[in-house]
C-alpha cells in the first residue's frame, strides 16, 4: 500500500500572550493526535506551525509594556513553545512570521501578485486617531456590529456573527489607544480582487464534499453573500514592509501574510535538516495532502483568502486538501476571554497537573462540530473515573496478580477460550474503528471506544474470576492475564496518539520495547514479561479541584459577576423567530395562580390570548393600554387551561419582572428587528 505524503499545520497563533487551553483545544492537540496516528500507520507527514508576530494585538501590547513589538514577539513565541513542549506536541517546527525569511517570501507572495493583475491600489476613507496622528488598524477599533448589533465588534470582523467588516462600517467606533471617537481621513491601500477568483475557488471547493459540515457551511454562506476586494495592506509601523517605493508606514495585512507563515516555518525545518530544498518535496508536490487545523474563527482566511493567494503564485502551491475546524472551548460554562483572565493557562496548568490529563480530557471533550465546556470537577471525574479507575485499574490489577502469582511471566494458552477469542475479536473491531476516527479528525470517539476496551477488559477479569481460578485451575487463571495483558499491548498502541507519555509508560512496565506500529496491533506476542510495576495514573483529590476554582474565582475579583450565558445560536435559528409590538387590550389574574395574567392582545388587528408570569411586579388593570414587545410564532400552549398564543418579552431582576416597552409611540404589530 502507498504511504501518503502529509503536510499538517496548527493555525499560528498571536504572539501577544501565553498559551492556553482554548489554543489547545481549537488546533493543537487535533493535529497533533492526528500526526501521531499518520505516523503510527507510517505515512510520511510533517507538522508545522509558529507564531503570528505581526497582529495589531502584538503592537498593542508592545505599546502598553513600553517595548518594541519584536521583544513581545519573541517573548511568546518561547513561552508557547515551552508550553507546547510541556503537554507533548511535538511540532517538526515552531517558527514565527518576523523572522527574515518569512519577510522575503510573503513579499514575494504580494509582488507576484501585484503583477499578474490580481492587486489594486485604491485611495480611500480610514479611521483616524487625531490625538495621537495615526491611521487606526482593524483591531486598534471597536464598535457596534454593523450586521448583528453586537457590542465589541472589532475593526475586521464580528466574533459574533463571524462576519468580516470594513472598519469605516462600525456603529459607533471607538480607538483602543485614546478611547476617542476617530475621524474619517483618505489613506492609500493595495486590495486583493478576490472577485477575479470567485469562479476557481467554487470550483475547487465543490470537489470538497468530505468537509466537516460546520465549515462548508460557513463557506458558502460567506461566498453567497459576494466576495468583495479586500485590503491586504495596513498603516502601521510594525509588520511586513510592502516591497514598494514611497510607502513607509505601510505593512501587508496580517490576515494575507500569516499564513505564507506555513510555507517560511517548512523551508525554516528543511534548512535545520540541511537539505534546504527539502521544502519544496512537499508544497510542490501535487501528491501531498495539506491539512489545517484551527478553530472557527479562522475558516475564511484558510479556506478563501489563502487559496486564492497560492492559486497565483509562480510556483504550483499545492492547496488545501482539509481544513478540519474546531468550534470553541468554553471555561465553566462561560465563553474564554484573555482580557477578562477568563482563562486556563497552560503554564498554570502544568504547575498542579501532568500535562498527559490535559490531553486526555481535551481529546474526550473536544469541540469537533459544537462548543464545549471546560469544567473543572468533570475534569476531576473523567481523570478518576475514566484514566484511573477503568483503564488504570485494569493495568494494575493485571500486573499485581502477575507478580505475585507468576513471578511477572505470563505465556499464552495452547487454546483460548471462546469467551476469550470473542473478547480479543471485539478489540480488534474496535482498532478498526478507533483508526478511521483518527483519520477522519475525531478524537472524542476514539477517546470513547478506547475506554470501551478497557470497560471489556476489566469485565473480562471479573467474570472469569482469576482469585479464584488460581486455587483450582492456575492455567485458567493464567489464561485471562495474557487477554488482559494483550488488551493493554492493545491499548498502548492505540491510545499512543492521544497519552503517548503514559502509553510510554505503560509498555516499559510490560517489557514492550519495539518501535509502536499499528501493523503491530495483530502481532499476538508468546508471552509477557512483567518489569518493575508502578501506578499509572495519580487521583486528582477534591482539594485540588477547590483550589483551582478559587484560582479562577480570584482573577475575577473587582469585576462584576458573568452572566451564564445560553448556548450560541445560528444566525438561521434567529431569523425563524418573530418579535412583533402588541397593543394590551384587556388583562386579569388567572385563578388559582399568584403568578399568572391572561392578556388579550392586539396584533395590528389580529387579536390573541397570551399568558405571562408577572403577576408579582404588575397589576392587570395597570397593563390595559400598554403596547409591548412580543414572541409571536411561538408555537401555543395551554397554561393552567388557557391556550397562550404568544410571548411576552420582559427582563427579570431578583424575582421582579419589567416588560419591554418601545421608548417611542410605533404601531401595534411593528415588527422589532
Amino acid at each position: 500500500m502507498k504511504k501518503e505524503k502529509l503536510l499538517v499545520t496548527s493555525a499560528l497563533t498571536y504572539a501577544n500572550g501565553k498559551l492556553h487551553i482554548g489554543h489547545v483545544a481549537g488546533s493543537y492537540l487535533n493535529a497533533d493526535i492526528f500526526v501521531r496516528y499518520q505516523k503510527l500507520i507510517e505515512n510520511d507527514v510533517i507538522y508545522i506551525g509558529g507564531t503570528d508576530d505581526y497582529g495589531t494585538p502584538i503592537s498593542l501590547k508592545a505599546e502598553e509594556e513600553g517595548v518594541s513589538p519584536k521583544v513581545i514577539a519573541e517573548r511568546y513565541n518561547q513561552s508557547m513553545k515551552k508550553d507546547l513542549e510541556g503537554i507533548n506536541i511535538q511540532l517538526d517546527n515552531f517558527s514565527g512570521t518576523s523572522r527574515p525569511r518569512h519577510i522575503e517570501i510573503s513579499q514575494d507572495f504580494f509582488t507576484n501578485l501585484l503583477e499578474a493583475g490580481y492587486v489594486t491600489k485604491k485611495t480611500l476613507k480610514q479611521l483616524y486617531d487625531k490625538k495621537y496622528k495615526r491611521f487606526l488598524a482593524d483591531r486598534y477599533i471597536e464598535g457596534i456590529c454593523p450586521h448583528c448589533k453586537a457590542e465589541g465588534a472589532r475593526g475586521d470582523q464580528c466574533d459574533s456573527c463571524g462576519k468580516l467588516i470594513d472598519a469605516i462600517n462600525l456603529i459607533e467606533p471607538k480607538s483602543k489607544i485614546s478611547g476617542k471617537t476617530p475621524v474619517i481621513k483618505e489613506t492609500t491601500h493595495w486590495y486583493l480582487n478576490l472577485p477575479k477568483f470567485e469562479e476557481e475557488l467554487r470550483t475547487w471547493l465543490s470537489t470538497k464534499t468530505y468537509w466537516k459540515d460546520n465549515v462548508r457551511n460557513f463557506i458558502f454562506s460567506w461566498l453567497n453573500e459576494g466576495l468583495k476586494e479586500r485590503a491586504i495592506t495596513r498603516d502601521l509601523n510594525w509588520g511586513v514592509p510592502i516591497p514598494l517605493e514611497n510607502t513607509k508606514g505601510k505593512v501587508l495585512y496580517v490576515w494575507f501574510e500569516a499564513p505564507i507563515g506555513y510555507i517560511s516555518s517548512t523551508q525554516e525545518w528543511a534548512e535545520k535538516k540541511g537539505k534546504p530544498d527539502l521544502w519544496k518535496d512537499y508544497w510542490l508536490n501535487p501528491e501531498t495532502k495539506l491539512i489545517h487545523f484551527l478553530g472557527k474563527d479562522n475558516i475564511p482566511f484558510h479556506t478563501i483568502i489563502w487559496p486564492s493567494v497560492l492559486m497565483k503564485q509562480k510556483e504550483p502551491y499545492i492547496l488545501p486538501y482539509d481544513v478540519p475546524a474546531n468550534e470553541f472551548l468554553n471555561l465553566e460554562g462561560q465563553k474564554m476571554s484573555t482580557s477578562r483572565n477568563w482563562t486556563v493557562w497552560v503554564e498554570d496548568f502544568l504547575k498542579y497537573f501532568d500535562g498527559e490529563y490535559l490531553r486526555f480530557y481535551l481529546a474526550a471533550n473536544a469541540p469537533e462540530s459544537k462548543d464545549s465546556d471546560f469544567y473543572w470537577k468533570d475534569f476531576q471525574a473523567k481523570i478518576n473515573n475514566e484514566l484511573n479507575n477503568i483503564l488504570g485499574n485494569l493495568a494494575n490489577r493485571t500486573f499485581i496478580f502477575a507478580k505475585k502469582y507468576f513471578d511477572g511471566k505470563i505465556s499464552k494458552p495452547d487454546n483460548l477460550s471462546e469467551y476469550s477469542k470473542k473478547t480479543l475479536k471485539e478489540a480488534d473491531k474496535l482498532a478498526g474503528y478507533i483508526g478511521k476516527s483518527y483519520n477522519n479528525y475525531q478524537v472524542r470517539k476514539a477517546t470513547r471506544l478506547l475506554m470501551d476496551i478497557a470497560r471489556s477488559g476489566n469485565k473480562y477479569f471479573d467474570e472469569t474470576q482469576p482469585w479464584v481460578e488460581i486455587k483450582n485451575n492456575k492455567a485458567k487463571a493464567e489464561e485471562t492475564l495474557f487477554v488482559c495483558m494483550e488488551l493493554l499491548r492493545i491499548i498502548s498502541i492505540l491510545y499512543s496518539p492521544i497519552i503517548p507519555k503514559s502509553m510510554k509508560k505503560l509498555r516499559k512496565m510490560m517489557n514492550l520495547n519495539k518501535k509502536i506500529l499499528w501493523k503491530n496491533l495483530g502481532k499476538i506476542p508468546g508471552k509477557f514479561e512483567i518489569g518493575k510495576v508502578s501506578q499509572l495514573f495519580q487521583k486528582i483529590e477534591d482539594s485540588e479541584i477547590k483550589k483551582q476554582l478559587e484560582l479562577l474565582k480570584a482573577t475575577q475579583k473587582g469585576r462584576k459577576e458573568m452572566i451564564k450565558h445560553k448556548e450560541e445560536i445560528e444566525y438561521d435559528d434567529f431569523s425563524k423567530l418573530e418579535f412583533r409590538i402588541v397593543k394590551i387590550l384587556e388583562a386579569g389574574k388567572i385563578e388559582k395562580s399568584n403568578k399568572l395574567i391572561k392578556l388579550k392582545i392586539s396584533i395590528g388587528g389580529e387579536e390573541r390570548t397570551a399568558v405571562a408570569g408577572i403577576s408579582q411586579s404588575y397589576e392587570p388593570e395597570g397593563l390595559i393600554g400598554k403596547k409591548v414587545a412580543m414572541l409571536i410564532n411561538l408555537k401555543p400552549r395551554k397554561v393552567m387551561g388557557v391556550e397562550s398564543q404568544a410571548m411576552i418579552l420582559s427582563a427579570e431582576d431578583d424575582g421582579k419582572f419589567a416588560v419591554l416597552v418601545p421608548d417611542k409611540e410605533v404601531k401595534s404589530g411593528s415588527e422589532i428587528l
